[in-house]
């Protein structure tokens, strides 16, 4: 790649939450990969185009390692994508190994058994906000705080085996080290948090439980090149991934829907009916962050006619991809009633993501027993007023007021 300072930067600034960035519509019409400088100020190649990027997502000349990790590009101060993970003749073999390890406590039948629990911690969360809402009925709540953070922490950390008492820590931790602004500080949370995985591993080994961090200790037994640290690096990821992006999509999911107050009550109307094709759009809209998946090139890759050579930092911008007009009709008009719907929000190919069905069960159980029981929710201020998590690798909003 060519040194310019004519490279657009990322992130892209956009309007409103619900939206994206308008480069995105001029890089749409653009039939090549596009060459931008990270926030790190590092080359990359962007990819928009929903075919491109389907195509790459699978493509197992991209992974997470790089052949020289020295020389690769850095993409923020987040230490959870600052830069490439793992090691490059191993990559291919640990992925496999953490996916067989990983796909039956994440299977689509153990998220169907798990929904009557899902559901349980739903209605808990809707009483409190109803509380509170009824303690002060002329004061907005906050449903972001009431719903949407605390539901997809209650889920991964009992999927794991993480104690629930240990949430706040969790949260403050795992906010410092998907920040892309704090330098430093965004590694050493990453470390805090590792360390932390470590003497939980330990507490599995004396009492295993029927969690995820219990069934990895248990694989390190039969698997000597699973050792702590490759341990603590996939709990961490895991406890990030698990809550992040999830919390992110119940906010917009609740913002799209209550932002015509014609959608919403068709929704409301029949809520359990409409979920699932609502969630499929809530998730099309919804990119985590502004960034992309980052990957490398292993070796050369050509994409209409680039060359996208080994070693080249390689960002798939999903959410990009997810409102391509070729591929998407009125791309930028959330439509729960939308299909195909055939969107990228989980990837695509070898590296889709192991957490989808369970970011599905919580999305459809919060938004329909939501809207089921508050039918007359409506935001408390316009949707151009939310505060948006700056510096957040994976977006969201700070708080959510609502009233009814």
């Amino acid at each position: 790649m060519t040194s310019t300072d004519s490279r657009p930067r990322l992130p892209f600034g956009r309007p409103t939450v619900m939206d994206i960035a308008p480069l995105y519509a001029v890089l749409h019409r653009e039939t090549a990969p596009v060459e931008v400088l990270t926030p790190a100020g590092d080359p990359a190649w962007l990819i928009t185009r929903f075919e491109q990027a389907r195509q790459l997502f699978a493509d197992p000349r991209l992974g997470r390692s790089h052949p020289a990790p020295e020389q690769a590009s850095r993409v923020t101060d987040a230490a959870i994508i600052s830069g490439p993970t793992g090691e490059f003749e191993t990559e291919k073999a640990t992925h496999d190994r953490m996916r067989a390890l990983l796909v039956p406590a994440f299977s689509a039948g153990r998220m169907r058994r798990l929904s009557g629990h899902v559901q349980e911690l739903v209605d808990a969360r809707i009483d409190e906000l109803i509380a509170t809402h009824d303690a002060a009925p002329d004061q907005p709540v906050d449903l972001h705080a009431l719903l949407s953070f605390p539901l997809p922490v209650l889920v991964i950390c009992e999927l794991l085996g993480v104690p629930y008492e240990d949430r706040e820590y969790f949260h403050d931790v795992s906010t410092r080290l998907g920040r892309m602004d704090i330098g430093d500080k965004a590694q050493e949370a990453l470390d805090d948090l590792q360390a932390y995985i470590r003497r939980l591993a330990e507490v599995k080994r004396a009492d295993p439980q029927a969690d995820v961090l219990s069934d990895l200790v248990k694989a390190q037994a039969d698997d000597p090149d699973f050792d702590d640290d490759e341990l603590a690096r996939l709990g961490a990821g895991l406890l990030f991934a698990g809550h992040e992006t999830t919390m992110t999509r119940i906010d917009m999911g609740v913002v799209f829907l209550l932002s015509d107050l014609a959608r919403r009550d068709r929704f409301a109307a029949d809520p359990d009916g409409q979920a699932q094709a609502t969630v499929e759009e809530v998730l099309r809209m919804t990119s985590s962050g502004d960034l992309g998946l980052l990957r490398y090139a292993h070796e050369d890759v050509e994409v209409e006619g680039v060359t996208i050579k080994r070693g080249d930092a390689v960002l798939l911008a999903s959410g990009a991809a997810n409102r391509d007009p070729s591929v998407f009709t009125d791309p930028g008009e959330f439509d729960p009633t939308r299909s195909p719907n055939i969107h990228l929000a989980f990837g695509h190919g070898i590296h889709f993501c192991i957490g989808a069905a369970l970011a599905r069960t919580e999305l459809r159980i919060a938004l329909s027993t939501l809207f089921r029981r508050v039918p007359g929710l409506r935001l408390a201020v316009e949707p151009s007023e939310l505060d948006i998590r700056k510096g957040s690798i994976a977006g969201g909003l700070v708080s959510l007021p609502v009233t009814w």
